[in-house]
């Protein structure tokens, strides 16, 4: 079953292409990782897939669904971060959840204390959250996404500007999730990273697709070819663009 679906899916802003005919597919049960540098488009095309930006032009399928009017009620099933998470800086964890929890209706108590468990929070208490480390930060962030069940996660770099440890606590956060069923799509710009997560790949550079991949071939493609390091592979995929 295909969770996802972008069909020449493009968004300009004052005359420049920014997300350039991208076209994707994610399945059920996927972590498909979208690699990119800074700037190249892999948060804009996030915030066309939950409704936050506009496409210029292209469609978006949602769990085999494509007609626009259906398309709202489905993006109920994702849960995402995108950019810094909205959240409030005098409010501890368990209010901020609560909080979200009116937003969005939910009346499970017990989903509070799950998502922090989940995100390794448990012991964060009435600590305010401009108090929070940046990696703490980023798993609140985590929490408030998974409140609702999703089965469609949207993680835009997740990792960014977290120490090792913490870089190491969000990998597993993505695979616990994935075990529970829940397909992921995460964007990061180290693809050495997102390979320790990811069974497939799309890699765009300034707007553009440069490759769609799966790990199996990933792997096959830098034996043959005799790539030393997923860096180096990356870093010739987006030469590639340019001859």
């Amino acid at each position: 079953m295909l969770v996802l679906k972008t069909q020449n899916l493009s968004k300009v802003y004052g005359g420049k292409i920014v997300v350039d005919n991208v076209s994707i597919c994610i399945e059920k049960g996927d972590i498909f990782g979208l690699i990119g540098q800074n700037g190249a488009g892999k948060t804009t095309f996030m915030k066309m897939i939950t409704s936050l930006v506009k496409p210029s032009s292209g469609s978006i399928e949602l769990f085999g669904e494509k007609e626009a009017t259906k398309l709202g009620a489905l993006r109920s099933r994702i849960g995402s971060v995108i950019e810094t998470p909205a959240l409030f800086d005098n409010l501890s964890a368990v209010q901020n959840l609560e909080y979200f929890c009116q937003q969005r209706g939910l009346t499970d108590k017990n989903r509070i204390q799950e998502c922090l468990e989940i995100a390794g929070l448990t012991d964060t208490s009435t600590k305010k959250y401009k108090h929070f480390s940046l990696g703490m930060k980023q798993r609140l962030g985590f929490a408030v996404a998974i409140l609702s069940h999703p089965d469609f996660l949207i993680l835009d770099e997740p990792t960014n500007g977290l120490d090792p440890t913490g870089i190491v606590e969000m990998r597993e956060l993505i695979k616990r999730l994935n075990n529970e069923g829940v397909t992921i799509l995460v964007s990061s710009h180290n693809l050495p990273e997102l390979a320790q997560t990811a069974n497939k790949y799309a890699i765009i550079h300034m707007g553009q697709l440069v490759k769609n991949i799966t790990h199996a071939q990933l792997q096959k493609e830098c034996n043959s070819q005799g790539i030393n390091s997923l860096e180096e592979y990356y870093l010739k995929a987006i030469g590639g663009l340019k001859t």
